[in-house]
């Protein structure tokens, strides 16, 4: 029955609205509707424009409720009373998946504006509090480039033998992590991001020079023809722990965040590669006097949706003795 009540209602209300007409516009105090199994549905109403206002209301959704209380009630009691606010058709939920969390906005087109957007603000602030206390998980890319900083000079090596193209030293980084919220305020909240990542580092240099693996120490050795490119890569797992302290505006809309933290990390894999300038290109797998182990600090901070990270190794790149003494800085942009 309830499938077809819209259609009966709006039909007699044309047909009400008809013969009131007919009779001089005399005011009407209620509606009966018979159904075929002897059923009246009975509507009272101080005139007739209250009757035509029934079309903002859902009575699919009223009769379907209805019959629902009408199962939990004692024998015999078949009044029911209930607020026809709730009832009212056009309200519209809005659900948006955003980068941080979800937010849903209640679309209302009651005759009261001020209500809707009363509503909108306070199903922002609540969703937004949500999110601030959820567990967060996700997959940050982190694209950015390289620099070596030189501590102590080491006999053999200048700093001109390995020098570095700023653009062509790239950083890459794929970090699945998790930030759970450790302390949340109603302005800031305090949070730990962790996780592990793939990191691949690339040291582009700017001279005509070939890395190889000498018998006492790596060797930047010039290269007899001109090349387009040389350089070394390496690919290391890494674990970072980073605690960051995040500040919100009154509306819980995040605008800006700074972390600090360390990581630690493990190389797994380096190879040099050389392109010619006739295009040919090749590649040698070898460790090169490269520190396995990798530890040092990373900072984060972070405008509204815009963050970016540092990263800086504490420990030299090339074991003692056997490479220059040089420390990796890596910086960029988290997406």
């Amino acid at each position: 029955m309830s499938g077809r009540v819209n259609a009966i209602i709006a039909l007699l209300l044309c047909l009400y609205g008809t013969s009131s007409q007919a009779k001089g516009g005399q005011p009407t105090d209620s509606l009966v509707i018979r159904f075929a199994n002897r059923t009246r549905m009975v509507i009272y109403a101080p005139d007739k424009a209250g009757i035509q206002a029934l079309s903002n209301y859902d009575l699919n959704k009223i009769v379907r409720e209805m019959g629902m209380k009408l199962d939990s009630v004692p024998n015999g009691q078949t009044a029911i009373s209930r607020d026809g606010d709730r009832f009212l058709k056009d309200t519209l939920l809005v659900v948006t998946r955003r980068k941080d969390g979800v937010m849903i906005v209640i679309n209302d087109t009651d005759t009261t504006r001020s209500d809707s957007s009363r509503n909108r603000r306070d199903y922002k602030q609540a969703i937004n509090k949500r999110n601030r206390n959820s567990w967060d998980r996700g997959i940050d890319v982190q694209l950015g480039l390289n620099t070596l900083l030189t501590g102590t000079t080491v006999p053999g090596y200048a700093p001109s033998q390995y020098e570095l193209r700023p653009f062509g030293s790239r950083y890459i980084a794929v970090n699945f992590r998790q930030r759970p919220t450790i302390v949340n305020g109603k302005r800031a909240k305090l949070s730990v991001q962790y996780g592990i990542e793939a990191a691949w580092s690339n040291y582009m240099f700017d001279n005509n020079v070939v890395t190889s693996r000498g018998t006492d120490g790596v060797v930047f050795a010039p290269y007899s023809e001109r090349l387009a490119k040389s350089k070394l890569t390496t690919f290391a797992v890494q674990a970072p722990i980073v605690p960051r302290l995040s500040f919100y505006s009154a509306s819980g809309r995040k605008t800006f965040h700074i972390g600090l933290g360390g990581f630690i990390g493990y190389r797994l894999d380096s190879y040099t590669k050389i392109k010619r300038e006739n295009g040919d290109k090749s590649r040698e797998h070898n460790s090169f006097y490269l520190n396995s182990l990798r530890y040092g600090l990373v900072g984060h901070i972070g405008l509204q949706r815009t963050s970016l990270f540092v990263k800086y190794d504490l420990n030299p790149l090339f074991q003692d003795g056997k490479g220059p003494d040089v420390r990796s800085l890596s910086f960029g942009i988290m997406l």
